[in-house]
């Protein structure tokens, strides 16, 4: 993947909002090997700002994080898959975006599923994804290594890398530590 674009510079006297929460991300790759990414924006900025994120989402209060991780993929693709189809998790990280209205720190892991290709659905999608992710496509691993999109995580084929021969997880979580994926950058003083 190529290198990511700079992020605006954070404004001065930084009063956005934060957020810190737990999320779950999830590889859903098919048959043929090809990856369900989804295109986000920031719709505060112009001209708009894009790149491609998995599924998945925040934890809900009272959820375990694979309940967590099947909801999201059924409110984001349509697909339903059960705790049992997941592996992982792949990898963990915390990763603070800055928006052009909000700072979210995610302490997230990324899960993978193998399934049969599918018709995407956004039915599911909350009224702001149906603001911000305009596009979704499977990607394959040569795409994603050639693209000059910008792709979060950023290591996605370190991760993905962690699912070995017949979608074989062993071992601990590759810890990918503390990173900024934003629009805005946050400033150091305000993490």
């Amino acid at each position: 993947m190529t290198p990511p674009r700079a992020a605006l510079p954070a404004p001065r006297g930084d009063s956005r909002p934060r957020i810190r929460r737990r999320a779950m991300r999830v590889l859903l790759v098919d048959g043929a090997d090809r990856l369900l990414l989804f295109k986000d924006s920031d719709p505060g900025i112009l001209p708009l700002p894009t790149f491609w994120i998995t599924p998945g989402g925040g934890v809900d209060p009272g959820e375990s994080d694979l309940q967590a991780a099947v909801r999201e993929i059924a409110e984001e693709t349509g697909l339903v898959v059960a705790e049992g189809d997941l592996l992982g998790p792949l990898a963990e990280r915390v990763v603070v975006h800055g928006y052009s209205d909000v700072v979210t720190t995610q302490d997230e892991q990324f899960w993978f599923v193998r399934c049969e290709g599918f018709e995407v659905s956004t039915a599911g999608h909350t009224e702001d994804e149906l603001a911000t992710m305009t596009a979704h496509h499977w990607w394959t691993r040569a795409e994603l290594e050639e693209t000059a999109e910008d792709i979060w995580p950023r290591d996605l084929l370190r991760v993905w890398d962690q699912v070995g021969p017949g979608d074989s997880h062993t071992g601990p979580p590759l810890e990918l530590g503390d990173v900024e994926e934003s629009t805005v950058a946050v400033a150091l003083s305000s993490r």
